[in-house]
């Protein structure tokens, strides 16, 4: 680009040559290249390089290690030597790997009875529609959970300079947390205990929302839970006129809130002691009820309407 620049001032080309410190051979490639094929032309890469002998076999290794992932590098390259027999150091195997697409990821879990097609049939026909319609403010919907928070250690990683412990009370006490998330908003709805998640807090629940005085229909999202999906809960969304729309059979995944009660977790819980059940409920408590104010961006980063689905090619079957 110098050299055209210069070539474009009337600049004589030995004056090219000196300031771009290139030959007069270069200079003339450099030009007849442009007037060829223009910028596209002089992008283009001519010297040699070598492609390693297991380009060869990418088709046989890539078909190969979808079906049989490789744990560590060590074992792709017992598995790659196996089948071409060419071995490669750990450098150059990892290389290979990601040349074609493959990522160290950790691996998820799913619940052996989930439907896959049932999940994205339920989330297109269902699900979808419902979100339009609050993304455009004609329609409420809150994703509804349990969760239950034991007083006990959370552990996790931070950043130390050597490894540290935290204390762990004694006792199971539970912090009991049943909540509607606002798919939009991102809003808490709350109701707790430290004894039991029953019918009776779900009909509370409803008839909190209700009292929101909430002009446009209303839409929860909850999961099949006994105490959510019987005939006393039913009749109160009906009465209230809350449309109860039930998951398909274990799928955590399209459930919103479930990434809040990590999100939770995460910011008041792992590496950090409480000394008495009272601190410890009020801080999982103080979280949940102002999350939407005080962490608005990471939330709207985390709580986005894009529901994790999975294909037969993604599950590992033995």
């Amino acid at each position: 680009m110098e050299v055209l620049w210069l070539k474009s001032q009337n600049t004589p080309h030995k004056k090219i040559c000196q300031l771009a410190k290139i030959s007069q051979n270069t200079l003339l490639t450099y030009l007849e290249d442009y007037q060829e094929g223009g910028i596209e032309k002089l992008k283009e890469i001519h010297f040699y390089r070598p492609k390693s002998e297991l380009e060869f076999h990418r088709t046989t290794i890539k078909n190969y290690l979808e079906e049989n992932p490789p744990a560590t590098i060590n074992e792709a390259i017992s598995k790659i030597e196996e089948l071409t027999g060419i071995k490669r150091s750990p450098t150059q195997v990892r290389k290979f790997l990601k040349s074609m697409g493959m990522k160290y990821l950790k691996v998820g879990s799913l619940p052996s009875k989930a439907d896959p097609d049932e999940q994205e049939d339920y989330k297109q026909k269902k699900l979808e529609p419902r979100l339009s319609e609050a993304k455009e403010g004609k329609r409420a919907v809150f994703f509804v959970d349990a969760a239950h928070f034991v007083m006990g250690a959370f552990l996790g990683f931070i950043w130390c300079f050597e490894r540290l412990f935290v204390k762990t009370p004694s006792g199971r006490k539970r912090f009991n947390v049943l909540g509607a998330l606002n798919a939009i908003t991102h809003e808490v709805i709350l109701i707790t205990n430290d004894t039991y998640i029953t019918a009776t807090q779900v009909c509370a629940l409803l008839q909190k929302i209700a009292d929101l005085g909430l002009t446009i229909p209303i839409t929860l999202v909850l999961d099949n839970a006994q105490y959510q999906k019987c005939k006393v809960v039913e009749a109160l969304a009906l009465s209230l006129s809350i449309e109860l729309l039930y998951l398909p059979p274990y799928s955590p995944n399209l459930n919103l809130i479930e990434r809040l009660w990590k999100f939770v977790k995460k910011k008041c819980l792992y590496a950090k002691y409480y000394e008495n059940f009272s601190d410890f409920s009020s801080a999982i408590y103080g979280c949940l009820n102002d999350a939407h104010l005080k962490h608005k961006k990471e939330l709207d980063s985390l709580l986005t309407l894009r529901f994790q689905k999975f294909n037969t090619s993604q599950i590992i079957t033995v």
